[in-house]
């Protein structure tokens, strides 16, 4: 029998990844506290709402609530309650895109006085390659006896509840006891897990979010070439992937942005000494596509005399989420090019934004998000209109 109030307790819980992982394991009957310093996070979480958007995830939160399975702190002493304490973390870059590893030590330095023995450690989201070991250092510096497990998420924001239930988990620990420990914890969401070592571990996440890069960006070069010759890429992709299966995974193009792929991808560089030159390529393709988007409007009009309004500014379609994304540095841009500039957007409000009426007024048109709010819109006649995901099926040429 455990000698812990809760099973679980997930630190930095009411974020994007934290949130719904705490809600998925109160709804596998395990009791789960979460710890967040952000009291109104948490206020809006233990009255049954979401601070974000995220599919299925209200009545799942209404239903452990009332079951009083699901709980709140704002203390990190209240983590030496729970058997497993997961650290939502995710390692920062600097302004010369290198890891910032004081962060994360600060972290588990605040939480080494309330570790006890008999808990687990999990590390979760993204961390830079040799941090599960730095921990465990810090943690035998401390004389710590508890396991240490890193298992990173790989769900996708927005439906990260869905697929905790199809998706295989990674786990790894830093020796057979913990490896099992959170071996244990996982199975009671997740139908398969792939036991890693935590390097490996470590890699793989990486791994993942930059292939994403890589892939969005080779498609976005590809989208510019097309473009600049005056031809409609959506045209050419339809006509490699017409019943041809070897192009199956050729993404369409857009803006790829967020919170972790373009971060992820430069940690990978900064492990590897720099030497990531897909990487550095695909950081200029992304990057660069708002700038090429104002340089093709300039090569056609005289920008300082038109309006434009970007429509959707989160990261990416359908989402609330506006970490990284790259309407605003296209918005950025535009302030200095245009006339004036409308930013609208159906999940983010904020106080210089337009109505999505005052924004259709203007005499350009860029889709930022395809939110799929803005399906049915009807553009005036002749209006110019920036769609580089093709997602009114106009095809993305301008």
């Amino acid at each position: 029998m455990s000698n812990f109030k809760y099973k679980v307790c997930v630190v930095g819980g009411c974020g994007h990844v934290g949130l719904p992982l705490a809600i998925t394991f109160a709804e596998a009957g395990l009791k789960t506290l979460i710890l967040d310093k952000n009291s109104a996070a948490l206020k809006t979480v233990l009255t049954g709402k979401m601070p974000f958007l995220e599919k299925g995830a209200i009545p799942q939160l209404k239903k452990v609530l009332k079951q009083r399975l699901l709980f709140g702190a704002l203390q990190n002493s209240e983590a030496a309650q729970s058997q497993y304490i997961i650290v939502i973390i995710g390692t920062p870059i600097d302004e010369f895109l290198n890891p910032r590893m004081q962060e994360i030590y600060k972290i588990f330095e605040d939480l080494i006085p309330y570790l006890k023995k008999g808990q687990t450690i999990i590390l979760r989201s993204t961390i830079y390659p040799g941090t599960t070991k730095a921990i465990h250092k810090l943690l035998k510096k401390y004389r710590k006896k508890v396991n240490l497990a890193f298992c990173p998420e790989r769900v996708a924001e927005g439906i990260a509840i869905e697929e905790f239930k199809s998706l295989p988990q990674i786990v790894s620990g830093v020796d057979k006891e913990s490896e099992k420990a959170a071996s244990s914890l996982f199975l009671k969401i997740a139908a398969d897990i792939i036991v890693l070592s935590p390097e490996e571990a470590e890699l793989a996440k990486l791994m993942t979010n930059a292939w994403r890069y890589i892939q969005f960006a080779v498609a976005n070069q590809f989208y510019t070439i097309a473009n600049s010759a005056g031809l409609d890429f959506y045209r050419i992709l339809g006509a490699i992937q017409y019943k041809y299966p070897r192009a199956k995974g050729f993404p369409a193009a857009g803006f790829a942005a967020g919170p972790c792929l373009f971060k992820d991808t430069m940690q990978i560089a900064a492990f590897n000494n720099n030497q990531f030159y897909l990487g550095h390529a695909a950081m200029l393709a992304n990057e660069g596509l708002p700038n090429y988007i104002v340089n093709r409007l300039k090569a056609k009009f005289n920008l300082s005399q038109k309006t434009v309004a970007i429509l959707g500014m989160a990261f990416k379609a359908n989402s609330d989420d506006k970490r990284d994304s790259l309407s605003y540095k296209l918005k950025k841009i535009l302030e200095i090019e245009a006339k004036r500039v409308y930013c609208t957007d159906v999940y983010i409000k904020e106080e210089d934004f337009s109505d999505l009426r005052t924004a259709l007024k203007s005499d350009l048109v860029i889709l930022g998000a395809p939110h799929k709010e803005y399906e049915k819109i009807r553009f005036r006649k002749n209006q110019e209109v920036v769609d580089i995901w093709n997602f009114w099926g106009r095809g993305g040429r301008f």
